[in-house]
């Protein structure tokens, strides 16, 4: 199997065409597992697959959570695979990509820059508080898509300097919480000057911290912007593996239009030779 490791800001992925390797559905979930083991494969926060489109995009993005588990979306997967597309012919430097959360829109800004509309918020909820081991913490709660991708938005003060057992088991209580049926991505996020934040995100599927989370992004901007604390035009969001911006349109108390940009690295090309996948 040829492959590409790609990552954007810190959050990588491994990316197939199977549109050549013809793999079969039901191995993709087995080949997200081993290739994603960081110690005994590749490494990756996921794995993107790329087939044919059907609802009249460039093309599709399948994306498998690095446990095997379906993910609906990912934001900067979808900036990596748009790049991707482009580098391969599969569009042009306007791409449109459709994933399991709905078709995405991506846009080619320099070699390395890319620009992609998230999925609509179909739910968000400001005020939705979660209870931990009998605290009581504030929460926003996102959708983004649909089927929505769920986000769970928590502040916490001075979180650069948080205590990083503590935080990882406050994320992975919030993650697995009541209130969340489907789960939730964790995204701890702390104000840190005008329309500039700082944020962690604890992964559902990845069940860890990631170095930086799109979507996650795009949600702890949209809840800001609601709330009035961040203009919602060209927000910065630092993460552990680099920056991002959003641009967050708001439309009385909606969010209308959700744009994620932010860089884009080709790690590394070449051939697939794990010889925990040759019975495939």
């Amino acid at each position: 199997m040829k492959f590409w490791k790609m990552n954007g800001a810190g959050n990588d992925f491994i990316i197939l065409n199977n549109l050549e390797e013809r793999l079969p559905l039901e191995a993709l979930p087995r080949i997200a597992r081993t290739l994603c083991e960081r110690h005994m494969s590749i490494g990756a926060d996921g794995l993107m697959v790329v087939e044919a489109a059907d609802q009249g995009g460039d093309f599709k993005m399948l994306f498998f959570n690095s446990d095997g588990s379906v993910g609906e979306m990912c934001g900067n997967g979808a900036r990596c695979i748009c790049r991707y597309g482009f580098e391969n012919g599969l569009a042009g430097e306007a791409q449109a990509v459709e994933t399991t959360a709905g078709t995405v829109f991506g846009r080619r800004l320099d070699r390395r820059l890319y620009r992609v509309r998230l999925n609509d918020p179909t739910t968000i909820q400001l005020d939705r508080p979660v209870e931990v081991d009998g605290v009581r913490y504030a929460c926003s709660y996102v959708e983004l898509g649909e089927p929505g991708l769920p986000h769970a938005v928590v502040p916490y003060h001075n979180l650069q300097n948080a205590d990083e057992h503590e935080l990882r088991e406050l994320g992975r209580k919030i993650r697995w919480n009541p209130a969340f049926p489907k789960g939730a991505n964790v995204n701890f996020y702390d104000l840190t000057g005008e329309d500039h934040f700082f944020e962690r995100t604890f992964e559902r599927g990845v069940e860890d911290f990631t170095y930086a989370c799109g979507t996650g992004t795009g949600s702890v901007a949209a809840v800001l912007t609601l709330q009035g604390k961040v203009s919602g035009h060209q927000v910065r969001a630092d993460m552990t593996g680099g920056t991002l911006f959003i641009d967050a349109e708001r439309v009385h108390s909606h969010i209308t239009e959700l744009l994620l940009t932010g860089p884009t690295n080709i790690v590394c090309t070449g051939e697939i030779t794990d010889e925990d996948l040759t019975c495939l």
